[in-house]
């Protein structure tokens, strides 16, 4: 069994292994620091995606406190980094609240190819081995492949999935996957929605229609709606953010394929925007891959090599 720090550096590598470039390739040796070292920081930084907001307070920050004498070295630098971010993300694991004695629904949103259906067979895997019942709706009809997915997890996880013909109406698909989770006393029902673009209007409408028909069945549901958005895709991960809360109450994500990128930031920025819960990160193709997003390990293992070479 992995520990869960090392599952964070492994998947951070590559962004950490960039930062680090950077900030020993501009800040080695006793040379005094020049804005064309502060640019290069800065450019470095809004490359692994921290998003030019954080990326300008990070920098503004080292500036200051050089110009006051009281960082000198590349090690100083990480620190400010470090806290920096620390103070974004906070300290605590955000914990999914569930109801015991209650179905609790989760409502499943993102665009093609972010990983959501993968991270559902996860989660699936992952609560049922925790001893809850859970239920799968693939309410993806558009793909046939998505649903196809799905089974294939229901199967190897022994969870039941609610599905339908390709091309039926997902909203009612949705809702006899909520009828039919009542009736068997299932303590979680997780909904996999169409990988909507959220540059797709009508497509967008249907996710609220979805949200209207569950409401018909189950008053209380869907008590959390998560996006998984893609940490490769960067800045166009906070585009998606902000158009999907328009059409479903978001309070959840999920990041994922932080493992592939050197963009390891996206998780700040996206927090820092938003203040949405990251509940979980995805790191790699195993189950033990996705694990709970921890503030601390997350920020250790970006800044980690840093330090240990400075």
């Amino acid at each position: 069994m992995k520990s869960l720090f090392s599952v964070f550096k492994k998947g951070l590598q590559k962004t950490s292994t960039s930062i680090t470039r950077s900030i020993g390739g501009v800040f080695s040796g006793t040379k005094v620091w020049t804005e064309d070292d502060y640019e290069m920081l800065e450019a470095a930084l809004i490359s692994a995606d921290f998003g030019v907001n954080i990326s300008l307070r990070i920098v503004d920050d080292i500036r200051d406190r050089y110009s006051r004498g009281l960082i000198k070295t590349s090690e100083e630098i990480v620190k400010v980094a470090h806290q920096e971010v620390m103070s974004i993300l906070g300290t605590e694991v955000s914990e999914v609240q569930f109801e015991d004695g209650k179905l609790n629904v989760i409502l499943f949103v993102g665009v093609n190819g972010s990983g959501k259906t993968t991270t559902i067979g996860k989660l699936a895997q992952k609560w049922k081995g925790e001893g809850k019942k859970v239920m799968l709706a693939a309410c993806d009809t558009w793909r046939a492949a998505a649903a196809e997915q799905l089974k294939k997890w229901g199967e190897r996880t022994d969870v039941q999935v609610v599905s339908s013909k390709h091309g039926a109406d997902p909203s009612a698909v949705a809702y006899d996957a909520v009828e039919s989770a009542l009736a068997k006393n299932a303590d979680i029902l997780i909904i996999d929605t169409a990988g909507r673009q959220h540059t797709s209007k009508g497509l967008m409408e249907e996710l609220a229609k979805m949200t209207r028909t569950i409401k018909k069945v189950y008053p209380e549901a869907p008590q959390h709606a998560w996006l998984t958005v893609d940490s490769s895709l960067g800045g166009n991960a906070i585009v998606q953010a902000r158009e999907f809360s328009k059409f479903a109450d978001l309070n959840g994500l999920v990041i994922t394929k932080l493992d592939g990128t050197g963009k390891g930031g996206t998780a700040v920025a996206i927090k820092d925007e938003f203040d949405f819960p990251i509940y979980f990160v995805g790191m790699g193709e195993q189950p033990d891959d996705l694990q709970p997003f921890d503030p601390e390990y997350y920020t250790t293992a970006l800044f980690g090599e840093v330090l240990q070479e400075a």
